[in-house]
């Protein structure tokens, strides 16, 4: 008898094998979903970009024109801001030749700018030494009339770098003056060797003098003239100094003059009382006619006494005569 045969082991699958792809139909139709979807929203993105940079740039927004004539363009290139205190208010969008040989600028202003620009308004270009060019507006009365669509003004042109040559050569102009001004024959140099000259003739021996008077034999003149001056001087305080002395001094003539003068007034009171007497007796004579012989014995006596008075102030004025410093002396005296 044949021993029992063991049931055969069923298929088990392998643990690494890898499972069933899908179908091929449903992965494409998702992959294609999704890159319409990345195309359509790229697509959108970059008009979106688009139209921002150009809304940014103000292409969307209403200009007028604004022509600028200018001897060279040079510098200037198309995109250019004009701008008006430091504000872009414009932008250049060409560039031509005119038939006069100029360069034409043609500039898009905006309009809600616009107003910034007058009739009066100035357009310069600025060429600098460091940076580009620059296309500026200026403004100095806003009250006139605003400038119109398509007017065609003259650029100012300020190049620098064209200002170089002509300060070299002022410089130069002004370094040759300099040199012939200090040369030896030169108005300094002149004026250098006046004032050594001076500077010698306030050291020699004159001084000053030697130089105000032209010599030093003028200013030994004018020294030996001082000199005579304050010995002059000297002499005329010693004489002043006698005079007071014989004049005001205790032994001078002032006090004899002042005590004749009291003499002489003692002296006239005594003949006013005198004539004050002769008054008397006149009327006295004029009353009592029998006493007549009397009174002219009388009288006769009273006249001396006046005739003496009288002669005293005489002889007293005729020594003030005498004694004052300043009388004259009338008498002539003979050889």
């Amino acid at each position: 008898m044949s021993p029992p045969q063991d049931p055969p082991a069923p298929d088990i699958p392998a643990l690494d094998a890898a499972p069933a792809p899908a179908p091929t139909s449903e992965r494409v139709a998702h992959l294609e979903f999704k890159a319409v979807l990345l195309l359509v929203f790229m697509l959108l993105l970059v008009v979106g970009s688009a139209l921002f940079v150009l809304y940014a740039r103000g292409a969307f927004d209403a200009t007028q024109r604004l022509v600028l004539m200018a001897d060279d363009s040079e510098g200037v290139v198309v995109g250019m801001d004009l701008t008006f205190s430091g504000f872009p208010i414009g932008r250049v969008r060409r560039i031509e030749l005119a038939e006069d040989g100029k360069a034409r600028i043609l500039v898009d202003v905006t309009s809600k700018d616009a107003h910034w620009l007058r009739t009066s308004s100035v357009f310069t270009l600025v060429r600098g030494l460091v940076g580009g060019t620059n296309i500026r507006a200026y403004t100095g009365l806003l009250n006139d009339p605003p400038l119109p669509d398509g007017a065609v003004r003259s650029v100012l042109l300020g190049d620098a770098a064209a200002e170089i040559p002509k300060t070299i050569a002022a410089a130069k102009d002004l370094i040759e003056n300099l040199s012939s001004l200090t040369g030896s024959s030169g108005a300094v140099g002149a004026s250098l060797a006046n004032l050594q000259t001076l500077t010698q003739r306030l050291n020699g021996p004159g001084g000053a003098l030697t130089v105000l008077l032209g010599s030093e034999a003028e200013a030994k003149k004018l020294a030996l003239t001082l000199d005579r001056t304050n010995s002059l001087l000297a002499k005329l305080d010693g004489l002043a100094a006698k005079t007071d002395t014989q004049v005001f001094g205790d032994k001078g003539v002032m006090p004899e003059t002042r005590a004749t003068i009291v003499q002489l007034n003692a002296m006239l009171g005594e003949a006013r009382t005198s004539l004050k007497k002769v008054d008397a007796i006149l009327v006295d004579a004029q009353a009592i006619s029998s006493n007549a012989k009397d009174a002219t014995a009388d009288l006769g006596a009273l006249r001396g006494d006046v005739e003496a008075s009288l002669r005293k102030v005489e002889g007293l004025v005729n020594e003030i005569n005498r004694k004052w410093p300043f009388a004259r002396n009338a008498e002539m005296k003979l050889p």
